[in-house]
């Protein structure tokens, strides 16, 4: 049997990790968040303030990929991940389209700009962040969610869209 696999993406600060966690625990579905699938070089990068480059991202693409890969025949995901060009997403459900749902975050600069100066705990300084809009390629047939919403109603948008 094959499952599903939703792919929670927005630039930093859009709120994936939030909104992928809070989706995992109304579905039931593993969450992971795709930081954790980074190469030390990659958030070493990050933290001195350089945006990645394609080359950068693609064994971090790859690795998350081959993950839901390998997963998909065993249990519903979420991952939370920028997958901020389309060939980024093409990389990551190459072979698994099927399965794959995407979910797109979306907000303004100004908004995420705020809420990334207000957070402590992630490697991805704020200085970044109009590297992050400048990639960013608008997503086609994702389910598109409002960041300007609360979480609770972001999630519910979502599993509407989803059923």
């Amino acid at each position: 049997m094959q499952h599903t696999i939703i792919f929670i993406m927005g630039v930093s600060g859009s709120g994936k990790t939030t909104i992928g966690k809070l989706l995992a625990q109304k579905t039931g579905y593993a969450f992971y968040d795709a930081d954790n699938f980074h190469p030390r070089q990659n958030i070493d990068k990050m933290k001195a303030g350089e945006p990645l480059t394609d080359e950068d991202r693609r064994p971090w693409l790859d690795h998350i990929h081959d993950f839901a890969a390998a997963n998909i025949g065993t249990s519903n995901i979420i991952i939370a991940c920028s997958a901020l060009k389309e060939i980024y997403r093409q990389r990551l459900n190459k072979n698994i389209e099927a399965n794959c749902r995407w979910v797109f975050l979306k907000g303004s600069y100004e908004t995420i700009l705020q809420r990334m100066q207000q957070r402590t705990t992630h490697y991805m300084p704020s200085s970044l962040l109009q590297s992050q809009f400048d990639a960013l390629e608008l997503p086609q047939q994702v389910i598109e969610a409002d960041i300007s919403m609360q979480p609770e109603a972001i999630v519910q948008h979502i599993i509407s869209k989803l059923d």
